[in-house]
C-alpha cells in the first residue's frame, strides 16, 4: 500500500515556500526593536522604546477598542443580513434568484475606490439628518464596512445552506411548523458552524479593511488600520512595527490554539 505522506521533496519545496511568505512577517520583528527614530534594523543595540511606546500613548489603545467596537458591530450586521438572505433563496427559491446573487454580490466587482466614494457620498448625506451616523463616526464606519464584508458572508452561508438536506424542511414543513419554526430550530441549526465561519471572516475583514475608512474618516472615528496608515504617511513611525509584532502573536495564539482544540477533538473517543 502507498504511503498517503509528502516525499522529502515536497516537504522541502513546501517549507520555502512558507518561508518566502513569512519573510516580510519576521523581518518586522526585527524593525520593532530598533533604537531609532525611524524604521530600520537595529544595529547592535535593541530597545523597547516602540513597545513602551505603544503603552504611553492612549492613542493606540484607542484605535484598537474602536477596531473592536466596529468589527463587532459590523460582523453582527453582516452576518444577520447574509443569513436572511441566504435563508431567503434557500427556502423560497425565486424565478430571479441568480439576479439577486448577483446583486449581493456586487460589491466584490465594483473597484473599492469606487465603492468608498459611493459609501463617502452615504456618509455625508446622513451626516446632514444626524449626528450620530454618517460620516465620520464609528457607527456610520460600522454601516460601511457591513456593506463591503456583508457578501463574503453571503458566499459563506449560502455554501452552508446548499450542502442541507432539503428533505429535513420538507418533513418540517409537513408537521405543521411554521416558517419561523422551521428557519430558527431546522435550518439554522444545521448551518450553525457556516454561521460562525462568516462572523468570524466578517470581523477580520473589518479589522483590516483600509481603503474605505480612509474616505469616510477624519479626526474622530480613527481605526488601528488608519492610525497605521497615518504613522506611515507622516512620520513613519516605528512603533507601527511594534503594535504589528503583537498583531502576529495574536494571530499565531489564535491558530495555535485552533489546532489544538481540532487535534483533541480528534483523539477524543467518540
Amino acid at each position: 500500500m502507498q504511503s498517503s505522506r509528502p516525499g522529502p521533496v515536497l516537504l522541502i519545496l513546501a517549507t520555502a515556500v512558507a518561508l518566502f511568505l513569512l519573510m516580510p512577517l519576521v523581518a518586522v520583528i526585527p524593525v520593532s526593536f530598533t533604537p531609532a527614530r525611524f524604521l530600520s534594523m537595529p544595529s547592535g543595540n535593541v530597545s523597547l522604546r516602540h513597545y513602551q511606546a505603544l503603552l504611553d500613548n492612549p492613542a493606540w489603545l484607542q484605535s484598537i477598542l474602536l477596531s473592536l467596537r466596529i468589527g463587532i458591530v459590523s460582523s453582527i450586521l453582516a452576518t444577520a443580513l447574509a443569513t436572511m438572505f441566504g435563508l431567503g433563496i434557500w427556502m423560497f427559491q425565486p424565478r430571479f434568484s441568480a439576479l439577486l446573487i448577483g446583486f449581493v454580490l456586487l460589491p466584490l466587482i465594483v473597484p473599492p475606490v469606487v465603492s468608498a466614494m459611493t459609501l463617502y457620498f452615504l456618509m455625508t448625506t446622513l451626516s446632514s439628518f444626524n449626528n450620530w451616523i454618517g460620516y465620520d463616526t464609528w457607527l456610520g464606519v460600522a454601516l460601511a464596512h457591513a456593506v463591503m464584508i456583508t457578501p463574503f458572508a453571503v458566499v459563506l452561508i449560502l455554501v452552508s445552506l446548499f450542502q442541507v438536506d432539503r428533505r429535513i424542511d420538507l418533513a418540517a414543513r409537513g408537521l405543521g411548523a411554521n416558517l419561523a419554526t422551521r428557519a430558527f430550530k431546522v435550518i439554522i441549526p444545521n448551518i450553525k458552524f457556516g454561521i460562525a465561519t462568516a462572523a468570524l471572516l466578517s470581523f477580520v475583514l473589518s479589522w483590516e479593511e483600509i481603503g474605505v475608512t480612509l474616505f469616510i474618516t477624519s479626526v474622530n472615528a480613527i481605526t488601528l488600520p488608519r492610525l497605521m496608515w497615518m504613522g506611515l504617511r507622516d512620520n513613519i513611525d516605528p512603533s507601527i512595527a511594534a503594535i504589528s509584532v503583537l498583531l502576529i502573536l495574536v494571530t499565531a495564539a489564535i491558530l495555535a490554539f485552533r489546532i489544538i482544540i481540532d487535534r483533541r477533538k480528534a483523539t477524543d473517543p467518540q
